[in-house]
């Protein structure tokens, strides 16, 4: 990994901006379920394993920067453990904010939205935290309404 791939850093300030409110919402819930140790090892595992998976989304010229689809995974952990955790800053459930998130990126991966923003490793990263959530709720289940 090089300056112009990399998990993460931002490029523009307003991405950074992003990814800390986010980072700050997400991180906060799960490191207060499962401390600091597990919080760490989710944000970087799913940084690096979402950037690894990418790649081949890409055209190799281009630049994979930010820690979003580090956060996406702490999203997806959250929505499995804590999906009615209501936050004051979203007006809305934690869990109802990380369905809506994916939902949009999904959609835009499949409406070709073009622009500096790696919806696919988004996507990656979220899949990556759903084991985690499984392993790390024991009512994952009951939090994803499934039988």
């Amino acid at each position: 990994m090089d300056a112009h791939h990399s998990p993460f850093f931002a490029c523009r300030p307003l991405a950074f901006g992003g990814n800390m409110f986010f980072l700050f919402v997400f991180g906060n819930t799960l490191e207060r379920e499962v401390g600091s140790k597990k919080t760490a090892a989710a944000f970087f595992t799913g940084g690096i394993l979402a950037f690894l998976f990418s790649v081949f989304f890409y055209n190799p010229d281009t630049p994979l920067l930010g820690a979003s689809a580090a956060i996406f995974t702490l999203t997806a952990i959250v929505m499995l453990m804590k999906p009615l955790k209501f936050s004051f800053l979203f007006l809305m459930p934690q869990g109802l904010v990380a369905i809506l998130y994916f939902i949009y990126n999904v959609a835009a991966v499949y409406f070709e939205v073009q622009g500096n923003v790696a919806f696919i490793a988004h996507i990656i990263g979220f899949i990556l935290g759903i084991p985690f959530g499984i392993a790390w709720s024991k009512d994952w289940k009951k939090n994803a309404y499934l039988p």
